[in-house]
């Protein structure tokens, strides 16, 4: 990499530091402010936070590792995320908006009890601690790959710069810091993506010279059934993780939750083809990587590709993209430790000191984070880690809470037992069976078991509830507490106000911090050797969008 890469690395991330400690006021008044935003964001707008959130849980590293090796399977795979964001929209996302908790650990007090709360509060900070790890070290593999730089400093590194904006502005940091790295990693993939096609003889260069099977969406590992298991897992992860119910519970109404999930499945449906072209791309340049070389094909196109100091703001943005997902998971990880432990343990703290609690609480989860990523090539690698990771506890964790959401026989014994046998089983099959027996499971049973089961054990409860005539005896006061906290919601004319002064202020800071982006790039592109013709129109609409942004959001 050129110096001049460096330096626009180093003035991206200024910006968006920036950008993320502007909201150090607005998103620290209070558990909600921090949490949940105040209930105040635009359904667009968390709905591109959720994109963020989700595609950047090692999209570059993990299914751009995929793309290289065997092509459009990465489509494949990445395109049932879009199915699934459409279904949420219409079914999961108004359920969660309606329940009015601040964390999904709330609603399951309200609905379950205190004593399942604690049960699934700690199994979740648990394998929060793995989901972190794993979503901070794609990021740095980005910046190990790109910049020949030790991976474990850019672990530490890249992990500091996070636990600093995340701590101090709250989840508003984590969305407005989400659009503006959606605008620019958009921006710099459109610049990219004809300047790779140069590199390979164009598209019938590329088409003619890939193996024969290359544009099949499934192969011999990730089989149709694999989609299919895979699928729900996503449908499942979406509508139940932590950290995406925020997206669905920070925005004014069921409606507006709805259109969250809508338009994250029309993104999921163009965007994989834009993010995985260049990896795919790299296949033919150069068809010698091996093992877990591939992890770093998009930035070895990238780096070969692009112009000196546009590879700087591409990997700027890929970076803080990717961190997205670390971003959203320390948020959450410290809203139920203060929530939903901290504040029960010590029910007489001020707002003033939870939110202290908060921040410190981000702290030590971001650090944990740093010694989970450490050791993930340890473990086998990034892709194993994460498909592994999702099939064994996405579905058992989150499938019997969403279920909670719409039935009214469910009861806190019920749900305990499918989560805890699934997790059970699920491990028993990951780690003793090889050991002990001699037996494991390929990627497509790992997945289809760990959907299945829970499944299989949520329907047999149903049908046995339903049988006895039983309906759990804490739904009734789940009810009442539920339209309670609606009413006092619509009821808040301060808030009301607040919410609306704090998205004006928000799409401000977007507009300035876009309109930064394209004065950047166009410094870029008036020195660029190659690519001008791409890089100079991008800057101009770039600044032209932050303009009309901030313009049209003015303080009055």
């Amino acid at each position: 990499m050129h110096y001049l890469d460096f330096v626009f690395i180093f003035i991206f991330t200024t910006l968006v530091l920036i950008t993320g400690i502007a909201f150090a006021k607005a998103g620290g008044k209070d558990m909600k402010s921090f949490f949940a935003a105040g209930g105040a964001v635009p359904w667009w707008m968390s709905s591109l936070s959720l994109f963020m959130g989700f595609f950047s849980a090692g999209t570059f590293v993990v299914w751009g590792s995929i793309a290289y090796t065997s092509g459009a399977v990465a489509l494949g795979i990445q395109w049932t995320m879009a199915l699934s964001g459409i279904i949420i929209g219409f079914i999961i996302a108004p359920k969660w908006r309606k329940a009015n908790s601040l964390t999904v650990a709330e609603f399951i007090t309200n609905r379950l009890g205190q004593n399942v709360q604690r049960t699934y509060t700690y199994i979740f900070l648990v394998i929060s601690l793995f989901t972190s790890g794993a979503f901070l070290y794609p990021v740095a593999k980005i910046v190990s790959v790109a910049a020949d730089f030790n991976i474990y400093y850019s672990i530490l590194i890249l992990g500091a710069i996070s636990i600093i904006y995340v701590s101090i502005g709250g989840l508003w940091a984590v969305v407005v810091t989400d659009v503006l790295q959606f605008v620019i990693l958009v921006s710099a993939v459109i610049i990219v993506l004809p300047l790779a096609f140069d590199q390979v003889g164009g598209v019938s260069e590329f088409v003619s010279n890939v193996p024969v099977d290359f544009f099949n969406l499934v192969n011999t590992e990730y089989t149709v059934w694999f989609l299919v298991a895979f699928g729900f897992y996503n449908l499942v992860f979406l509508g139940g993780n932590w950290a995406y119910v925020q997206r669905y519970t920070s925005v004014k109404t069921p409606k507006d939750a709805k259109k969250v999930g809508w338009m994250f499945g029309a993104l999921y449906v163009i965007s994989p083809v834009l993010w995985m072209l260049p990896p795919m791309l790299y296949r033919v340049y150069n068809p010698g990587l091996i093992g877990n070389e591939a992890e770093g094909a998009y930035l070895l196109m990238c780096k070969l590709a692009l112009p000196v100091g546009m590879l700087g703001m591409m990997l700027g943005g890929m970076v803080f993209a990717t961190a997205s997902s670390l971003n959203a998971t320390l948020n959450i990880s410290s809203g139920v430790f203060t929530n939903d432990i901290y504040k029960r343990l010590y029910p007489g703290k001020t707002d003033k000191q939870l939110i202290k609690v908060a921040r410190l609480s981000t702290i030590l989860f971001g650090v944990l984070a740093v010694v989970v990523a450490m050791l993930i090539p340890a473990m086998g690698g990034i892709v194993n880690v994460v498909i592994s990771l999702g099939a064994l506890t996405g579905v058992p964790l989150y499938l019997p809470v969403i279920w909670t959401l719409f039935s009214r026989r469910q009861t806190a014994k019920s749900v305990v037992t499918v989560t805890v046998f699934s997790l059970l089983v699920n491990a028993f099959f990951k780690f003793i069976s090889p050991l002990l027996l001699g037996f494991s499971l390929n990627r497509t049973e790992e997945t289809m078991l760990g959907v299945s089961l829970p499944i299989v054990l949520l329907v047999a409860f149903e049908l046995y509830f339903l049988k006895k005539k039983k309906v759990d005896p804490t739904y009734a006061s789940y009810i009442e507490y539920k339209e309670k906290q609606a009413f006092l919601q619509v009821s808040d004319e301060n808030q009301i106000a607040s919410e609306s002064k704090n998205n004006s202020y928000s799409l401000r800071v977007i507009g300035y911090a876009i309109g930064a982006s394209g004065l950047i790039i166009g410094s870029i592109g008036m020195f660029a050797a190659i690519g001008k013709y791409i890089i100079l129109p991008m800057a101009v609409l770039l600044i032209g969008l932050g303009i009309f942004i901030a313009v049209r959001n003015k303080k009055k």
